[in-house]
């Protein structure tokens, strides 16, 4: 046990990552677009997201009201960018390699905390959740840089006419999942150095086994 407080962390740690990992997916606001013309976007403000755009609109509801309208992206729309499609596949790899992460060190420290001192079933566990851990952070990193780019360079999308979007904003800053996201790097990837810098005690009894 006295072995293992850093693959205890690893383990705490990747769980938060991976939180947030699911959180940066599910949320719209990856980039945050200002425009002028606020006839149907009220606010002057919308959100696009990996999965759908949004913002909120005035029209068609009683005064003092608000409504927030939403467009889903679909696979077959051709004018999301490149950017947004690498988001939706490699963040559900790396949800898929967190969570496979968090299986295999949940093993290693169940062996560990009851006294199963094997090495075939502790440290192989620990450095493949560990790999797992990197691999998903990668994941994570790949889009949140690309989008974050995109966005520090105010790059356009050719939105179709029924979505009532601009191609391009007036200006547009990061949304909250990008930053969410860069957390959820730092706290895998650490995970991940944590997970594998594992090494079994090597005493007279394991010698023995």
């Amino acid at each position: 046990v006295s072995t293992s407080h850093l693959q205890l962390a690893a383990f705490a740690l990747g769980t938060v990552g991976w939180i947030l990992c699911t959180v940066s997916m599910g949320i719209v606001e990856w980039r945050v677009w200002h425009v002028d013309n606020t006839t149907i976007i009220s606010s002057g403000i919308a959100w696009v997201g990996i999965w759908k755009v949004c913002f909120i609109s005035y029209l068609h509801v009683s005064p003092g009201y608000r409504e927030q309208f939403c467009h889903k992206f679909s696979s077959y729309d051709s004018f999301i960018p490149h950017e947004i499609y690498a988001a939706q596949g490699l963040l559900l790899i790396a949800m898929f390699m967190g969570l496979l992460g968090l299986a295999a060190t949940i093993f290693a420290l169940r062996n560990v905390y009851m006294g199963i001192t094997h090495k075939t079933l502790i440290a192989p566990f620990f450095l493949v959740g560990g790999f797992f851990y990197v691999f998903a952070g990668l994941c994570v990193l790949i889009p949140v840089s690309w989008n974050f780019y995109s966005v520090t360079h105010n790059q356009s999308i050719a939105f179709p006419p029924s979505y009532y979007m601009p191609s391009s904003p007036a200006a547009q800053e990061a949304g909250a999942a990008i930053p969410i996201g860069i957390v959820a790097v730092i706290l895998l990837l650490l995970s991940g150095m944590f997970s594998l810098s594992y090494r079994f005690p090597m005493t007279a009894n394991t010698i023995m086994k």
